[in-house]
């Protein structure tokens, strides 16, 4: 894993996960704000998507149908490309990258939720994040929700993709994968009580990025 630069001085990879309904793509542009107003550069941006390719491929991967392997080789496919063309040339001048949901995102979707080989993911991890050491967020924001609670929330959202149209038990064995990427690297995560209201989940935000450094 690469070392953390000096909190608040740039160069920071933060990412924002969790279960489809939790709300954590609210507050990215509200974080990139306040980090902005205190004088930092931040890139704001998302997966799958980031890139004019990536993008491309966020529709086929939210829309289509297709088996684990398709999907898992398709989102990796794109992370490289989002890697290469703006998340490794926003840090390496300094800034902050704001990015809705990363390869933890896979793991509990892919090898969680579809039962894919984990062993295989890790495998493309490799690859695809390396050469060692890999490049991991610095620090990743966990949205925890129950599913049950994140169903209600979607069941008024706009027309569901079809992850987001999985039923609860699909997103209880996603909620499990999070938490073992979390108890594999708690130094890293740090969990966010999403079952709150909005104003309450900010402060949640704010205080774990200013106990980190990246806030003032």
């Amino acid at each position: 894993m690469h070392e953390h630069p000096t909190p608040g001085q740039g160069g920071w990879f933060i990412t924002f996960e969790g279960i489809d309904g939790a709300g954590k793509s609210s507050h990215i542009g509200t974080l990139a704000d306040a980090l902005r107003a205190q004088g930092h550069q931040v890139t704001q941006t998302r997966e799958p998507g980031g890139t004019p390719l990536a993008e491309r491929r966020r529709d086929l991967l939210l829309q289509e149908p297709m088996d684990a392997l398709a999907e898992a080789m398709l989102m990796f496919a794109a992370r490289r490309d989002h890697l290469v063309r703006v998340i490794e040339p926003a840090l390496a001048r300094g800034e902050l990258v704001l990015c809705d949901r990363f390869t933890d995102a896979t793991f509990a979707y892919q090898g969680y939720g579809r039962g894919f080989d984990l062993a295989v993911l890790g495998q493309l991890e490799a690859w695809v994040q390396g050469p060692a050491p890999l490049r991991q967020p610095h620090l990743t924001l966990w949205f925890d929700l129950a599913p049950e609670a994140a169903a209600a929330r979607l069941a008024s959202a706009r027309s569901p993709d079809k992850f987001e149209a999985e039923p609860v038990s699909f997103f209880r064995r996603v909620a499990d994968g999070y938490a073992a990427r979390a108890q594999a690297d708690p130094q890293r995560f740090a969990r966010v009580e999403a079952d709150h209201p909005r104003e309450a989940v900010w402060q949640q935000v704010q205080a774990i990025c200013r106990a980190r450094g990246v806030l003032q």
